[in-house]
């Protein structure tokens, strides 16, 4: 009896753990299973002149520090493979926007006609190509795009920027490429690109990587020993301003040249891991326009050099006008005025003063902080002076620095003679204080006199963090597995 029952439990025990190992045992694949596929098809399009040895060094990096990305998403999604392909052609380096834009699509139609997930990637004019093509249809690639990256691109058409001796741009650029052109500079000069961004970063995303000088009088990037853009920040080959436009997610990646990211590892380290960054939804510091104004400053009539020294980019807190009449036939008279406050928690940065009124028989005599010390105090001590039954008038305005919040940092700047005489420069900007948190900008200029002047632009941009995760947004695709 005993027997018979240790009999019958060994013999369901048995029977329990074979249902137990026929449930949970992972099933294998059979021949025919379909396997989860997500596909990244990187075509990378070189600039003006270039070849496919320009991308090089990029292509490397990311091919280098792809796994660990891939690692990371598909321990999130253990069903999912994810492969890549890279496609990097030569196209006909002086051509059209349009021819070229044809020839690019044509090598996707012939290399890669199966494949959808295009992250096309493009260096200067190749950059500027690969949104024309994708805005405009162009060899019907529009729906297999997934993302433009442009680097140091010239987006808007350059025909608005000085050129060195004042002339067309399109005729500077025809000499520059002595007999090349066959229509690329008409391209450079008249096609603004800003539209086509716009289109592409609402349908699918664009991701624009600028860079540049500190100063538009710069010599760092004069490769010839000529300043190709003298009234702007450029890399050399293109300004700063012309890189960038409505819609895009702009990086700053530092003040490199406009071809360091095919000879600088530090630039092609950058580039490389944030576009992975930027595919497979890692945070971005992107930079949005934060602050922008003007300035303007006219020589005098005597000859020489004046020159001028700016503090800009805070926020006013206070400003006002001065006036005074002296009623005196026979003396002068002097006026001091204590002007000026902060909002509370605020510190002073800068102040602008003006005299309104004529000049020789009226004058500022001294204008100071009246605590020098204490950056609370916004006050402003400003001495006047008027000549017999004149009247004096000065406009007066204080700055603070208006710091940007914790995680909102600057980035960069970005400063530009927008109009004015010839013998007019901006020759050195740099940012007023160490304060990363502290957007004011110091700006150095001059003009030989007699009566040479200029208007000048100025921008200061914040980060932004952002996060974009591409790859969520590729469909799926099966594929059969072998045995």
């Amino acid at each position: 009896m005993m027997y018979t029952g240790k009999k019958r439990l060994l013999l369901l025990l048995t029977a329990v753990l074979c249902l137990q190992l026929a449930v949970f045992q992972p099933a294998r694949a059979a021949p025919d299973a379909a396997e989860k596929v997500k596909e990244l098809n990187f075509v990378f399009l070189h600039g003006m002149g270039g070849n496919p040895c320009s991308f090089q060094a990029l292509s490397d990096q990311i091919t280098e520090v792809l796994p660990f990305f891939i690692a990371r998403y598909q321990e999130e999604h253990p069903d999912v493979t994810v492969e890549v392909n890279m496609l990097t052609r030569c196209y006909p380096g002086y051509a059209d926007i349009y021819t070229w834009s044809k020839s690019v699509t044509d090598s996707i139609n012939e290399h890669f006609g199966d494949k959808d997930n295009l992250i096309l990637v493009g260096h200067s004019m190749g950059g500027k190509t690969a949104l024309f093509a994708a805005a405009h249809n162009i060899g019907f690639i529009t729906e297999r795009v997934a993302a433009v990256i442009t680097i140091n691109s010239p987006i808007k058409n350059l025909d608005q920027y000085y050129v060195p001796g004042g002339g067309p741009m399109l005729n500077y650029c025809r000499t520059t490429l002595l007999g090349s052109d066959e229509g690329v500079c008409d391209s450079l000069a008249f096609y603004d690109s800003s539209e086509d961004g716009l289109k592409v970063s609402r349908d699918k995303h664009w991701l624009a990587f600028v860079s540049s000088e500190s100063a538009p009088l710069s010599p760092k990037y004069d490769r010839t020993g000529v300043d190709v853009w003298p009234r702007n920040m450029d890399d050399g080959v293109v300004p700063l301003s012309a890189q960038l436009s409505d819609g895009a997610d702009v990086i700053y990646y530092g003040e490199y040249g406009h071809s360091d990211v095919s000879t600088i590892d530090k630039a092609t380290w950058i580039l490389a891991n944030n576009i992975l960054f930027y595919i497979f939804g890692f945070p971005i510091e992107c930079s949005v326009l934060a602050r922008s104004g003007t300035m303007e400053h006219e020589a005098d009539w005597l000859l020489g050099t004046d020159r001028w020294s700016d503090i800009v980019g805070g926020t006013a807190t206070a400003n006002g006008t001065i006036v005074h009449t002296n009623p005196y036939f026979y003396k002068w008279q002097e006026w001091e005025d204590i002007v000026g406050s902060c909002e509370e928690g605020s510190e002073r940065s800068y102040s602008h003063v003006h005299l309104a009124s004529l000049p020789v028989i009226t004058s500022i005599k001294q204008a100071q902080w009246v605590d020098t010390d204490n950056t609370a105090d916004c006050r402003l001590a400003i001495s006047s002076v008027a000549g017999p039954l004149t009247t004096v008038k000065v406009e007066w305005t204080v700055f603070s620095s208006g710091l940007f919040t914790e995680g909102h940092e600057r980035t960069f700047y970005d400063v530009k003679i927008r109009r004015g005489t010839p013998l007019a420069s901006i020759s050195n900007v740099s940012w007023w204080q160490d304060d990363p948190l502290n957007p004011v900008i110091w700006v150095r200029s001059h003009a030989q006199s007699p009566f040479r002047w200029f208007e000048a632009e100025w921008s200061i941009y914040q980060r932004e963090t952002r996060i974009v995760k591409i790859i969520d947004e590729i469909e799926l695709k099966t594929a059969a597995l072998d045995d």
